[in-house]
């Protein structure tokens, strides 16, 4: 099936959403699906308002059209509410396309934390935007009842998955001859994550923080005993996961936590809010603590056995992901040069791929402005 998934988080940015999307649509390729990728690196962009390494595409509603027109996929999945999302819901409307969507990120929580917004406010917005989705894809189930009571509908589930070839128990790691316990934070250093919570907790032993972000040099400053080992990829990262005694969480803005699931299949036990996503993943297991005081889940969880974390880990599968993914999907047929566009099943559109050989709508892979599929970075 020819996919098409818009997102303004693509590569060169590190996050959660980029490693999932990045991940799935590696399966998806894997399993003979072309899946094509609109991203903001394809247009003139300007940095983000506090976030200058994220970049935002700015004029793209026309160069998008051309795009889409020439590439013509028989399914649309729209994964952010940025510039770029919010062109294509455009052009998904006007031509009357079905689409689906995603919620990857409490915008509401992250813009109350920076502005004070109220969330009634924001959370109109989001709903306003994932209104006319077929099929808004969420982590959890806890995050799917959540935004039920905001008003939100045709909530579907799609969970995530986890590299357990790269993120693995290493016996020897180890971040050196600092004073024990080692306590891990990894991911973005920004205000949204809390890390400022956990470097403040009166914890024995040595904090670190694998990451960069904006509030990176404000940290370093009033956190002089932590260590910050700057952003880490690939081995350099999965050994800072099984360095560790126990990975803490702080944030309570996820909605769910990939960096988790790494330390987890690195055999660390996690330390979480109760909050929804994060607490999730391991509630009613023994591979993590749970606490509104995460000093104590902290020390809760370095009691914990690092053979129940991995085990836990190995539950996700990409693999498992990446099919939740299609099956959420809205595929339809026709829809471009005049003819209008029918709803189709999975099954449908891959019944008339077998008996036609080619997608529902023709070959539609031509056109100066298709850029050849980007790359996926090894996980």
């Amino acid at each position: 099936m020819r996919i098409l998934i818009v997102s303004d988080a693509w590569t060169p940015q590190v996050n959660g959403v980029v490693r999932t999307l990045e991940t799935v649509r590696s399966e998806l390729i894997d399993a003979g699906h072309d899946v094509r990728v609109i991203s903001p690196d394809q247009f003139t962009t300007i940095p983000c308002p506090t976030y200058p390494e994220i970049r935002l595409a700015i004029f793209a509603k026309r160069k998008l059209s051309r795009m889409i027109d020439a590439m013509q996929p028989v399914a649309i999945h729209i994964s952010t509410e940025g510039p770029l999302g919010r062109a294509a819901r455009a052009y998904c409307l006007k031509r009357k396309l079905p689409f689906s969507t995603a919620y990857h990120t409490r915008f509401p929580e992250y813009l109350y934390a920076r502005t004070k917004l109220p969330l009634s406010i924001s959370y109109r917005g989001m709903r306003r935007f994932h209104d006319k989705s077929q099929s808004v894809m969420v982590a959890t189930d806890s995050l799917r009842d959540e935004l039920a009571q905001w008003g939100f509908g045709n909530l579907q589930i799609w969970s995530r998955g986890v590299d357990l070839s790269l993120f693995h128990p290493r016996e020897h790691a180890s971040f050196g001859d600092f004073p024990k316990p080692h306590w891990l934070f990894v991911g973005r250093v920004a205000v949204e994550k809390n890390i400022g919570h956990f470097l403040d907790l009166d914890l024995p032993g040595t904090k670190f923080v694998v990451g960069d972000g904006p509030q990176l040099n404000d940290l370093k400053q009033k956190h002089p005993k932590a260590q910050f080992l700057g952003k880490k990829t690939g081995e350099s990262l999965a050994m800072a996961f099984a360095s560790a005694d126990v990975f803490v969480f702080p944030s309570k803005t996820d909605t769910f936590g990939l960096v988790i699931l790494e330390a987890l299949a690195s055999g660390t036990p996690v330390a979480v809010f109760p909050v929804q996503g994060p607490a999730d993943i391991v509630r009613g297991t023994k591979a993590g603590a749970i606490n509104a005081d995460l000093r104590q889940a902290a020390l809760d969880a370095l009691k914990l056995d690092r053979a129940d974390a991995r085990a836990l880990a190995e539950k996700y599968s990409w693999h498992n992901s990446a099919q939740q993914f299609l099956h959420n999907l809205a595929p339809f047929s026709g829809g471009y040069d005049g003819e209008a566009a029918t709803r189709m099943t999975l099954a449908e559109s891959a019944a008339t791929r077998m008996a036609t050989g080619s997608d529902p709508v023709g070959s539609g892979l031509t056109g100066t402005d298709i850029p050849a599929p980007h790359p996926v970075p090894a996980q």
